[in-house]
């Protein structure tokens, strides 16, 4: 039985908070380059499908197609900042077929190798989901803007660690199939699951500031390699 895996990274050439970060170089490479290498050592993976507006500055990266990596030319209607991302993968979708899609952004580079083969497995032996996408595992106290308490009673504090976890979705990993896309127009679909990513894992660039924190940790990581 074959499982055609296709890994879907969309890449775009403008970025709104950070300018041009999926280009700038981080610990010694552009920034895309970091998820790209952690797809491209999953041997599962069949294929990496990048659509983007920025063919021309990926080849001044040195990035050109493979027998692994298509670069899809995004559709002009399907340009901008405002544009759905699941109408970006609805144009992958309809473009290459895959019995199972991963889906992954260039603002996650700690994600790991180990972490992407962790959620594929994990989403192929639950027979009973549709689809799989990663979170964050929190546990802390929350209020409301009006100082009122969510999740805890401020009068009888318990232990963090004894809190009910919440579990807030960081947009590092998703897993589906053509099926489940089309049932909800989304990459999650009807039944999903959860998984946990590493905490040093998930940090995602979002803020300039996330950007200062990531690149120290790529650095140190660089070089403690």
């Amino acid at each position: 039985m074959t499982n055609k895996v296709v890994a879907l990274l969309p890449m775009k050439a403008n970025s709104e908070r950070v300018k041009g970060k999926n280009f700038r170089e981080l610990a010694g490479k552009p920034l895309f380059r970091w998820i790209l290498d952690e797809l491209l050592a999953v041997k599962e993976i069949d294929l990496i499908v990048i659509n983007t507006d920025a063919r021309s500055i990926l080849e001044e990266n040195g990035l050109v197609e493979t027998d692994k990596i298509i670069i899809r030319d995004r559709k002009a209607e399907l340009c901008g900042d405002f544009v759905s991302m699941n109408l970006i993968l609805e144009d992958d979708i309809k473009a290459i077929e895959a019995d199972t899609y991963i889906m992954t952004h260039t603002t996650n580079p700690l994600i790991s190798a180990a972490t992407i083969e962790k959620g594929l497995n994990e989403y192929h032996a639950a027979n009973d989901k549709d689809s799989l996408f990663t979170v964050n595992k929190i546990q802390t106290r929350f209020y409301r803007e009006d100082c009122s308490a969510v999740n805890h009673d401020p009068d009888n504090l318990i232990r963090t660690q004894d809190l009910e976890p919440w579990f807030e979705e960081n947009s590092c990993l998703f897993y589906f199939s053509a099926d489940s896309f089309a049932k909800t127009s989304a990459r999650i679909g009807e039944n999903p699951m959860m998984m946990v990513t590493p905490p040093l894992e998930s940090l995602d660039i979002d803020e300039p500031h996330d950007w200062e924190m990531v690149a120290a940790l790529a650095e140190f990581r660089k070089n403690n390699a």
